[in-house]
């Protein structure tokens, strides 16, 4: 059985989406409080937590920081708040997906199936970048098997979802792709989810592996059409 924690302070809201993610088989927790929500989280006992970011006694920001020191699983932040600079506050502290109130409850289980089946993705031996070679690309250095990056010989840090998108573009180098198309093929869904999670990725990953993020060597953008890593 795979286990759901919700962190949600509106106790109507996480009710409805725990009995819609119930009827799909999963394990459903609900937490309302920050603080205890935090606790619960880190126990060990979750494969995906939906964060809310509004939260008493602690939100959905801080929580998701501190998950992300201590385990891996995915983290779906769900709020009402539409503005583009919580979602980069989000995901660069490693949410993994985030889903804006109100949305369809199939959309959630989309969701959330896709993140969990991402991940075991990255968990499964039989996985291709378990088998995969390094890739070497001017001073950018990738481990599939570690998942780990360099760049100039130093290891810089990378989570989840920007290391499958940097595995991604540096498998296809000079290939043009579209948002839809990298929404799809890293987060395992099509384009009815929100396509702005691949800028911010693309962004947070040139901040790491660009000398001058402002003028990228590697990731770069061709208007009009999506992003390529340039050789």
């Amino acid at each position: 059985m795979i286990n759901i924690l919700i962190i949600e302070d509106d106790v109507s809201i996480a009710e409805i989406e725990r009995d819609f993610l119930e009827i799909n088989s999963y394990d459903v927790t609900i937490m309302t409080d920050g603080l205890q929500g935090l606790k619960e989280a880190v126990s060990g006992k979750y494969d995906l937590i939906l964060l809310d970011l509004m939260l008493p006694g602690m939100d959905g920001f801080e929580i998701c920081k501190r998950v992300r020191e201590t385990i891996d699983i995915p983290i779906l932040m769900v709020t009402a708040k539409l503005e583009d600079i919580d979602k980069i506050r989000g995901l660069g502290l490693g949410a993994d997906d985030y889903i804006s109130k109100p949305f369809s409850l199939p959309e959630l289980v989309a969701r959330v199936k896709a993140n969990l089946s991402q991940y075991e993705r990255v968990k499964s031996n039989s996985s291709p970048a378990s088998k995969a070679k390094e890739i070497q690309i001017g001073n950018v250095r990738l481990n599939p098997q570690a998942r780990r990056v360099y760049v100039d010989g130093l290891e810089v840090e990378i989570k989840t979802k920007e290391f499958d998108l940097l595995y991604f573009l540096m498998s296809n180098p000079e290939i043009v792709f579209n948002k839809d198309t990298l929404y799809e093929r890293i987060w395992g869904m099509d384009s009815f989810g929100d396509i702005k999670t691949v800028a911010v990725h693309i962004n947070r990953l040139r901040d790491k592996i660009e000398k001058d993020p402002a003028k990228p060597v590697h990731i770069q953008t061709v208007w009009g059409a999506g992003y390529r890593f340039k050789v």
